[in-house]
């Protein structure tokens, strides 16, 4: 069997991006909860919608559609409404015609930009590692 040996120095890193430990015990409900959710979290979508709002603040919906480019309305439209049932965003409605809607983040949406943040900094520090591993790869498969 192969063991894989981790440096000092990888432990400690790998230590700085877990906030916290997993806790024990964990109910059969909110284990599925957890799950469900980041199946949709790892939505391309969601992440990019999430952190346009992030950046944006408040956003009518013509506003995100042209700021997060390469979703169809279809596709906004339905990730907005998952994003709203799962709490993560506000929509407002003004009766006006015609209507205009904003979306903003509300205090879940807000509290989970900040964890994806800690993934934006993995990812500036670990990018140059990332592309050389997938180089290395690429090139076995030649």
């Amino acid at each position: 069997m192969n063991e894989t040996r981790y440096s000092q120095a990888d432990l400690a890193k790998a230590e700085t991006y877990k906030a916290r430990d997993y806790p024990e015990n964990v109910d059969p409900d909110v284990e599925k909860l957890v799950r469900d959710m980041m199946s949709g979290f790892a939505d391309k979508w969601t992440v990019v919608i999430l952190d346009t709002l992030w950046d944006g603040g408040t956003l009518r919906f013509s506003e995100l559609a042209r700021q997060v480019t390469g979703i169809s309305q279809k596709m906004l439209t339905q990730t907005l409404k998952r994003m709203e049932r799962d709490g993560l965003v506000v929509r407002k409605l003004y009766p006006s015609v015609p209507p205009k809607v904003e979306y903003s983040l509300s205090s879940l949406g807000l509290t989970l930009g900040a964890a994806f943040c800690n993934v934006w900094i993995w990812a500036v520090e670990n990018h140059d590692a990332v592309a050389a591993a997938r180089n290395s790869f690429d090139d076995r498969q030649d």
